[in-house]
């Protein structure tokens, strides 16, 4: 039975219930880990707290180092990691060890950034004054991270907090908090020290809202829906607590008259159906010039029948489970009512028969032709695999639409148009806009949504910022006895004789 890992090692919470974790591809239970309560949180942010002194003042370099040598750990057990990761998510193993070398290599985009940490210098503020700018970490960092990518999502928090010095806690979704408890403890055996990185296990209402509302937790970053962002939020607020939250999508995607058909429909493949389609930056609405759209739909359609659905461990499988039942019976909810609203299935809209998939929560690929506007595939963010697709007359429609939603966090367009695609890339109300190119988030660019979509960034050096605190400084030069002579200030017996 698992445990939560604090202090440097797992330790056992007497009296708590305990969940299970379940895998999504036949229903069975793989282990089951204690729902913390506020005093098992306590705990591990009281050991998070005492270990932030000396890890603050482990010089950058020196911290840089020592997260290094961590993450080359984690990496050299991706063969251990990935079928781990998924029994408790469902994903196939080639996305899985996907993930953990994402981890890995988030890790170590922070470790090269630890000796560019700078603060600032403003000269002659007055006469023989300047100023400083300090950069200092926050403290106890709390990272509440979901169950679509437990631990990609763990490292944007935990790479840019613990280079700067920050200390964090770690809360997983209660489905998916194996891998992160391994991880961990393959950190800290690698020489991160004990009490810098913590996991409680537990559920959002439990465990995460602790976590939330703890005195000595300075900062919340978080992973998830937009309603548990809000009241996150809110639960901030209170403590005047740091955020960055990254939120839910609606992310569109534009096809243009002129563009690759072919490389297209491939991104636009991958982009709904990676991960079961379980992605807030998953292409969720697709809008296509109405001259290339029959054509167009034919490519894609031919690549979503040939996406073979089973377990994650079996080989060649492409599209794993939903990763819970209630996941699945919402995606029908909104499939359903894309029909009942006129759509045309091209492709899917049912759950997989035989081979065993009815035990587990499969659902096959789908794609939706022209649902009604405002049915709920086009207005509600959908985690799983299921495209509406509409055909647009012009750039100026599909922009319209593009940026007709509540969320912002990204969006595409395909053209060979370069003024075209500049100019929706100046318009498109996104946090990221791709151009020609398959949805994936570099290390080296801020990434944040916009409107409902979140609040602060992740990667890049901007997301330094949100881990630190800056403080200003005003130093006044002492005024010498030899600045005095130079300026006459000792020139004669007097002044002498006074002294």
């Amino acid at each position: 039975m698992a445990q939560p890992f604090i202090d440097g090692s797992y330790v056992d919470l007497p009296g708590l219930d305990r969940m299970s974790v379940v895998d999504p591809s036949n229903g069975s239970e793989v282990d089951t880990v204690p729902a913390s309560d506020s005093d098992g949180v306590d705990r591990a942010v009281t050991s998070a707290f005492e270990a932030f002194p000396a890890w603050r003042d482990t010089p950058a370099a020196k911290r840089g180092e020592i997260l290094g040598e961590a993450a080359g750990a984690v990496l050299a057990a991706v063969g251990e990691l990935a079928p781990l990761l998924t029994s408790e998510q469902g994903k196939p193993l080639r996305e899985a060890r996907l993930e953990i070398r994402r981890f890995v290599h988030t890790l170590e985009h922070y470790v090269g950034l630890a000796k560019n940490i700078r603060g600032g210098y403003v000269p002659d503020l007055d006469e023989d004054t300047y100023g400083l700018i300090v950069r200092r970490p926050l403290g106890v960092i709390g990272a509440i991270v979901p169950w679509n990518f437990p631990t990609t999502l763990l490292g944007n928090k935990l790479g840019p907090a613990l280079i700067t010095g920050n200390v964090v806690v770690a809360k997983p979704a209660d489905t998916t908090p194996l891998t992160t408890l391994r991880i961990a403890e393959i950190m800290h055996e690698a020489g991160l020290p004990a009490g810098v990185f913590n996991v409680v296990t537990g559920t959002g209402a439990g465990a995460g809202q602790a976590l939330a509302e703890h005195p000595l937790v300075r900062k919340i970053a978080f992973t998830g829906s937009t309603p548990t962002g809000k009241k996150l939020m809110a639960v901030a607020a209170e403590g005047l607590k740091r955020t960055t939250l990254e939120l839910g999508g609606s992310d569109p995607m534009i096809v243009c008259d002129d563009a690759n058909l072919d490389k297209a429909a491939s991104a636009a493949s991958v982009g709904r159906f990676f991960n079961c389609g379980q992605a807030c930056l998953a292409i969720k609405r697709l809008y296509v010039f109405e001259s290339v759209a029959d054509e167009f739909i034919e490519k894609l359609a031919d690549k979503v029948g040939r996406l073979r659905i089973g377990p994650g461990t079996a080989e060649g499988v492409m599209l794993g489970p939903l990763h819970t039942a209630r996941q699945r019976d919402l995606l029908e909810e909104q499939v359903n009512d894309a029909v009942d609203s006129g759509a045309e299935v091209l492709h899917g809209a049912k759950r997989p028969e035989g081979d065993g998939l009815e035990e587990g929560y499969f659902y096959e690929p789908t794609l939706l032709l022209e649902p009604a506007r405002d049915s709920r595939v086009a207005t509600e963010e959908v985690f799983g695999p299921a495209l509406p697709v509409w055909r647009v007359r012009d750039i100026e429609e599909a922009l319209e639409l593009a940026n007709g939603s509540i969320y912002g966090l990204g969006s595409s367009i395909w053209t060979a148009d370069l003024n075209r695609a500049s100019d929706a890339a100046q318009r498109l109300e996104a946090g990221y806009t791709w151009i020609n190119s398959p949805q994936l988030v570099y290390d080296e660019l801020p990434f944040g949504g916009w409107k409902q979509s979140g609040y602060g960034k992740e990667h890049g050096i901007e997301a330094l910022d949100y881990y630190t605190e800056t403080k200003s400084v005003v130093v006044k030069r002492a005024v010498t006895t030899g600045d005095r002579a130079a300026t006459g200030e000792l020139g004669g017996s007097e002044s002498t004789s006074q002294r």
